[in-house]
């Protein structure tokens, strides 16, 4: 057997523990399992399971004097009273070379019915991002295959930008999207409480066998606990922090924080945390952010983190906690509105609400002209919209208006065009649309 065989096997039978600690359980109610009898080192969020009967998983979620509240992964149907409940540990993640091209639950088991090793090393679930002192700057920008991420939204090395956007507006084809062509060594994929029936449809039909091959997909079903949907997040940064710190530029989409932070929830009110935010407990704030932290350039030495967040906002409302909380400590936002995928432009997104922290760094001064002018035609189209189409702009009542009028069509469908001919290209054909309008550079 080779080498790196034997190192999987052993690292299989480390995690074999001779002895376990054991409680027992005294109340049950919803879901929450009250446990005594339990030592000195059980911690806030380790991970137990019910040795007898029903076989199920829980973390523990509060401490008290000699006893431990957990949430159970299911439903208690079957918990009895004095059931013993099995001491796992904290429930680090292992990840290894070997999952790349694999969809994995979120504690580091197969979901694509092939077997799976774990990694030579334990890696925490939740990890601190490297020193802020010692982190690197964002690095040059990235290919993605998509021209108005090439051009007028570019996407550098170690930006975490957000995707925000309504259900059904074409946010997942467009993840599918930039994990097929952005130019990096790696992707790593978290779905989060998505529809059991989309993880094959995502996986082989929006990511294709192209952009499978250089991907890991952590993978947490709506059906499953919110402990488990929770995980899933905090377990795909593992795994992209653990290829981050081979010196790989990893690409990281998370769909969605939004139900990342729905699962906290569930968790925080059956810990007994009060709801603040808009029904959010106020440890949101903080959960979120510390996600987000955790992407971005690495160490110096390593690789970086190049992270999509998506969030699902209802009536395009940027203004919700979820959305105002990552908004802020993001490099970027990218804004989908239904009103523009109702007309058939995909992706959908609005420019003009829409922005790149990347920029001007990103762009050589004549790229930054030509973004510019189109951002500015583009405003003017947007403010004179409702005139032109109810025929009351008179052609010729301003400069800016006309030219913006006679652009508009082709500007409009550059932004859903693909681009696999590479950024030079994509700013090339930019500039033959501006000339049209006869803007600067164009």
């Amino acid at each position: 057997m080779a080498a790196i065989g034997l190192d999987l096997l052993r690292a299989e039978i480390g995690g074999c523990a001779a002895a376990h600690r054991l409680g027992r359980v005294t109340e049950v109610g919803r879901g929450v399992l009250k446990v005594v009898g339990v030592a000195e080192d059980w911690r806030l969020g380790d991970r137990v399971r019910l040795a007898d009967g029903a076989r199920i998983g829980g973390e523990v979620v509060a401490l008290d004097a000699g006893a431990v509240t957990v949430l159970a992964d299911g439903p208690a149907d079957g918990v009895r009273l004095g059931d013993r409940v099995e001491h796992l540990g904290a429930g680090g993640l292992a990840p290894d070379d070997s999952w790349i091209g694999r969809i994995v639950d979120p504690f580091g088991h197969p979901l694509d019915g092939r077997p799976l090793m774990r990694g030579g090393t334990d890696r925490p679930l939740k990890a601190a991002p490297p020193p802020p002192a010692a982190r690197g700057r964002l690095g040059a920008r990235m290919e993605t295959g998509v021209a108005v991420f090439n051009t007028l939204l570019p996407l550098v090395r170690g930006q975490r930008i957000g995707l925000f956007a309504g259900s059904g507006v074409g946010k997942s084809s467009l993840l599918g999207k930039l994990a097929r062509g952005v130019a990096a060594d790696i992707t790593v994929i978290a779905l989060i409480g998505e529809r059991g029936r989309e993880l094959r449809e995502f996986v082989e039909g929006v990511l294709g066998p192209e952009g499978m091959a250089r991907s890991v997909v952590i993978a947490a079903t709506s059906d499953q606990s919110p402990l488990i949907r929770r995980r899933a997040a905090w377990a795909a940064m593992t795994v992209a922090e653990y290829f981050r710190d081979k010196g790989l530029q990893v690409l990281f989409l998370a769909d969605s924080v939004t139900r990342f932070a729905e699962a906290h929830r569930e968790v925080a009110l059956a810990a007994g945390e009060p709801p603040s935010l808009r029904g959010f407990p106020p440890s949101t704030s903080h959960l979120i952010m510390s996600l987000a932290e955790r992407a971005g350039p690495g160490p110096d030495g390593a690789g970086d983190i190049t992270a999509v967040f998506s969030v699902l906002v209802a009536g395009s409302d940027m203004d919700e906690p979820v959305a105002d909380i990552l908004r802020g400590v993001l490099d970027g936002h990218v804004v989908m509105e239904r009103e523009i995928a109702e007309r058939g432009r995909y992706p959908a997104i609005n420019l003009l609400r829409s922005v790149s922290r990347s920029l001007p760094h990103a762009a050589s001064e004549a790229e930054n002209a030509l973004i510019a002018g189109a951002r500015r035609l583009l405003g003017a189209y947007d403010r004179a919209e409702m005139m032109i189409q109810a025929g009351l702009y008179v052609k010729g009542s301003d400069t800016l208006i006309d030219a913006a009028m006679r652009v508009w069509p082709a500007l409009d469908a550059f932004l859903a065009e693909d681009a696999p001919e590479g950024i030079a290209a994509s700013f090339a054909r930019l500039s033959e649309i501006l000339a049209i309008a006869g803007e600067p550079g164009g």
